[in-house]
């Protein structure tokens, strides 16, 4: 996907600023519950759901892989519905997958279609997954791995992402390659 003009130097300095309001370093772990709580976006675990209406259990118990997450609007004021049947890693994504959307402003879009086939905004999506990475692990986090040659599940284990999340990120920012032009 082609991001839209000046989109990636956008969501670089909305995740350093979000950062420096935390108080986080580049090589600090995010905790995207308590950015989640800063913005007053409130989060709703699908297990926690599944007692009032039982049939979300088929989504914890049977197709967990179905849903991630969501946000949800009442009027102007957005919450995450998030699946915390996946591993801690996962949420983290997802959730600052669906904070992303809000940091970005994204406009409530319908969910499903009059089909009630699933839709959504493929461009989007793709920014909310770029700066969900960027807060997640940011540049200068991946250069550091690089330069470190931190294994991918201790990377991982220090940013409390994947190690499929690490790999993406030291993929996306060219991290692998600039550092060995650095070291020449």
């Amino acid at each position: 996907m082609g991001y839209r003009r000046g989109f990636k130097s956008e969501a670089n300095s909305i995740g350093a600023e979000i950062r420096h309001e935390l108080g986080l370093g580049d090589l600090d772990p995010l905790n995207p519950r308590y950015l989640a709580g800063l913005l007053e976006i409130p989060i709703h675990d699908v297990s926690d759901l599944a007692q009032e209406h039982p049939r979300l259990q088929h989504l914890l118990k049977v197709e967990p892989a179905a849903f991630s997450a969501i946000t949800v609007f009442d009027g102007a004021k957005r919450a995450i519905v998030h699946n915390d049947g996946h591993h801690s890693t996962r949420q983290h994504s997802n959730l600052t997958h669906e904070i992303s959307h809000g940091l970005l402003l994204h406009p409530p879009t319908p969910a499903l279609d009059d089909r009630g086939c699933r839709e959504w905004d493929q461009n989007i999506e793709d920014e909310a997954t770029w700066l969900a990475g960027v807060l997640l692990v940011p540049e200068t986090a991946c250069l550091d791995i690089a330069r470190t040659e931190i294994p991918r599940a201790e990377a991982a284990d220090q940013y409390q992402v994947s190690p499929q999340m690490i790999q993406y990120r030291l993929n996306v920012t060219g991290a692998m390659t600039r550092v060995r032009r650095m070291k020449k």
